[in-house]
């Protein structure tokens, strides 16, 4: 069977409509089990300073949480040895919620307000990322039935039915970070209640790609087995 394989590409500008703030907390106990019951009380906490802007503890996520021993180095008898310092608990979470700046403001000046000395990050995504998808992996397949049809067209020949769709199912980021650095707790204010946020984020671009094998018919001037690669 004589085929030809056109990898299609999709290509999509989306606007972002859902605010992530991702939240970490650490901090170093001199126990395993403080560090354990620390990190339940202070994932607690957090919970309770976003509870009066409208978030129930279900909406704080986690993402990654770890408790490892730390050392510290010192030099005895100009050797160089490690001693014991404490176990450091990290835990990562996010909440994300519809955009609005207004609440954004002060859901920020809460965090960094707060006695527990969080990091955030600021991004924005997609709440339907799989709709995103689904357009995007249809825009790469007309691709790619485009290029095959006029291929097939220049080559005189036709296109026969579809053999193979080949798609990657490779991971799509949908973030976008109009901040891309780590702000601290801390930031303080006697009068305010809120940070003035103005943020208008861009819009995030994806791409993919599909790979489609068609069967060429009346391409009796191609050798037996021809295949070709289009991208």
């Amino acid at each position: 069977m004589r085929t030809i394989r056109v990898t299609g590409k999709g290509s999509i500008s989306v606007r972002t409509d859902t605010t992530r703030i991702t939240i970490t907390l650490s901090e170093k106990l001199p126990e395993y089990s403080d560090a354990v019951s620390r990190s339940a009380d202070d994932t607690e906490k957090l919970g309770a300073v976003l509870a009066p802007f409208g978030f129930d503890r279900s909406d704080l996520k986690t993402l990654s949480f770890d408790i490892n021993a730390e050392y510290e180095n010192y030099l005895e008898n100009d050797v160089y040895k490690q001693k014991f310092t404490g176990y450091r608990y990290t835990h990562q979470m996010k909440v994300e919620f519809i955009s609005d700046n207004d609440r954004l403001g002060k859901v920020l000046y809460a965090i960094a307000n707060s006695d527990l000395h969080p990091e955030f990050v600021l991004s924005y995504t997609v709440s339907d990322t799989e709709a995103v998808k689904n357009e995007l992996l249809g825009k790469a397949v007309s691709d790619s039935a485009v290029k095959a049809s006029a291929l097939a067209k220049a080559a005189g020949v036709t296109l026969g039915d579809v053999q193979t769709i080949d798609y990657s199912w490779g991971r799509t980021e949908f973030e976008v970070r109009p901040m891309n650095r780590v702000m601290s707790g801390g930031i303080r204010s006697a009068k305010a209640v809120s940070f003035d946020m103005n943020i208008e984020p861009d819009s995030i671009t994806v791409e993919d790609t599909v790979t489609i094998v068609w069967e060429i018919k009346n391409s009796n001037t191609l050798p037996p087995g021809y295949s070709c690669d289009i991208f």
